[in-house]
């Protein structure tokens, strides 16, 4: 019975996701047997008292209060105890640990960003300690999103101007994948992420080679942590590489090339043209696109911007 209860739905990685199953097959196995016991009785009857002969005469059925109660409170005492159930649930959900571990989320078009207390900074992958309450604080800098995990049965939505939280305690290590649950724009399909559960050690671990995440890493080439950066912050997801006209304009050849603006004027796509288009991308809009793009001001520091700049120049 297990086996094909796990094989209908995710694998349930927490506690709170194994009790949301149970609540969630009670009232499904609950409903589905009040529906064959109805069915039964139905065809009970239609079989009983199916017509016998052309002179026969359906006699007076009175009224049974009896029978009428019975069929109201079963109901009404199901529709209690679920909610009962799922409001307990509820509180658990909404209700995070003193001791829980804070990592800001900040969700925006179309990556999921990661801060953590000691400064560490991951995007894409969210990194938490197997066993021990994390609660994500969360918000938007663009659009309302949905940060929804299904192996651990959480979704809350990410609003922006707005703080909410989630909280979710996973007691084995392994990874889970992150959707957006709520239409955020075109590329929206592709903002998924990736929940890391390492053990407590590889977590700190973790943590304390990426407290210089900004830092460019040893032995890498400027244009090569250029491209690793625009990987790790989705800009592939409006801005192509080989000359495809996407949501954003391609940087093939961007470089060094004349740009004509919405506003009719035109720049050379300098440093420090590009620059301003990654910290203010909507002050001058390329012509034929819209000011969609998000500001990355307070993301990329300007050694980082400076290795994006590097890797455009790459791109002939």
């Amino acid at each position: 019975m297990n086996f094909i209860f796990n094989s209908i739905l995710p694998p349930a990685k927490t506690a709170v996701a194994h009790q949301t199953d149970t609540l969630f097959w009670f009232v499904h196995l609950s409903g589905l047997f009040i529906t064959a016991v109805l069915i039964g009785i139905v065809a009970y009857f239609v079989f009983k008292y199916k017509r016998k002969s052309e002179d026969e005469v359906t006699p007076v059925i009175k009224n049974s209060v009896k029978l009428e109660v019975t069929w109201t409170l079963i109901p009404l005492a199901l529709v209690f105890i679920v909610f009962a159930w799922g409001y307990k649930i509820y509180m658990i959900e909404e209700t995070p640990p003193d001791d829980a571990y804070e990592i800001k989320v900040t969700g925006q078009q179309w990556l999921w960003r990661f801060d953590y207390k000691n400064g560490a900074t991951s995007t894409k992958e969210l990194h938490v300690p197997a066993g021990r309450p994390v609660n994500l604080i969360m918000n938007s800098k663009d659009v309302i999103h949905s940060f929804y995990v299904p192996d651990f049965r959480i979704k809350k939505d990410v609003v922006p101007g707005r703080r909410t939280q989630l909280w979710f305690n996973a007691p084995d290590t392994g990874s889970s994948v992150i959707f957006c649950a709520e239409y955020c724009g075109a590329s929206h399909s592709d903002m998924l992420g990736t929940v890391v559960v390492q053990s407590e050690e590889d977590f700190q671990n973790w943590l304390a080679n990426n407290k210089g995440g900004a830092a460019k890493p040893e032995g890498m080439e400027p244009a090569e942590w250029g491209k690793q950066l625009t990987q790790d912050n989705a800009c592939q997801t409006c801005h192509s590489t080989d000359g495809t006209k996407m949501t954003g304009p391609s940087w093939k050849g961007v470089y060094g090339s004349k740009v004509s603006l919405s506003d009719g004027s035109t720049v050379t796509a300098d440093e420090d043209y590009i620059k301003e288009s990654i910290l203010k991308p909507n002050e001058k809009v390329v012509q034929g696109f819209d000011p969609v793009m998000t500001s990355y001001e307070g993301q990329l520091n300007d050694e980082q911007i400076d290795a994006i700049i590097e890797y455009l120049k790459t791109l002939k």
